[in-house]
């Protein structure tokens, strides 16, 4: 199983795929409604899976009408609350940084296709030290819809100059695989705690799947073949 075969792109999802950072989202959420005195609807993550930063702001303005906050103030809130964390205590997937660094020699282009707010992204791969290993990194805040729509791995398939068809994603969650399969692209399901209960569904929707970058030095992907 040839991983890189037919491949000019990788392009990655952030939260969950590249560094391991859903934890603070729940406990993100958790201090949001107590503070507020909201109450968590059924399929409350399920409902949020895939959408843009500022898709799921709309999201609380629909389930939360009593939340008397405007977008921008919601986001801002979030980005205060989560930046420190996303600085000091996110790491990177085992392996991660090792794979970016062999595929960059192999003159690979990367990018990166999240839902986060960008700014903050930035943010992160500076601190974490590999924002020089990518080529791109796009937001789906900066397109009309959010996973699964296609359109921000579209648009990073765009910055990189390269074919679609020749992209592999990298992502945790079914929405972003969709995201992705719906964009013409081979997809990598990467295992993440916070998406367990999803397993089967990741495995049958993606090409490949992985427990960590680890696994992609593994004679059975061939990486280094």
């Amino acid at each position: 199983m040839k991983l890189l075969e037919h491949t000019d792109a990788l392009i990655f999802d952030l939260d969950g795929t590249l560094i391991d950072s859903m934890w603070v989202w729940v406990a993100i959420d958790k201090e949001y409604l107590a503070k507020y005195h909201l109450t968590e609807p059924d399929d409350f993550y399920a409902n949020m899976e895939g959408k843009s930063y500022i898709e799921v702001a709309r999201y609380y303005q629909d389930v939360f009408p009593e939340l008397s906050l405007s977008v921008d103030e919601i986001m801002e809130e979030w980005t205060e609350m989560a930046h420190e964390m996303y600085m000091t205590k996110v790491p990177l997937k085992k392996g991660a940084k090792k794979f970016l660094q062999e595929v960059k020699q192999r003159g690979i282009r990367t990018g990166i296709a999240t839902s986060n707010e960008k700014a903050m992204v930035l943010d992160t791969l500076r601190a974490l030290g590999v924002e020089d290993l990518f080529d791109s990194v796009r937001s789906a805040c900066e397109v009309s819809s959010g996973k699964p729509s296609p359109d921000v791995y579209l648009l990073v398939a765009k910055d990189l100059e390269v074919d679609p068809k020749r992209c592999l994603v990298f992502e945790d969650v079914p929405m972003g695989i969709l995201a992705g399969k719906n964009a013409g692209m081979r997809v990598c399901a990467v295992e993440d705690e916070f998406s367990n209960s999803q397993l089967v569904k990741k495995k049958e929707l993606a090409d490949f799947y992985i427990k960590d970058y680890d696994d992609l030095f593994d004679q059975t992907y061939e990486v280094l073949k």
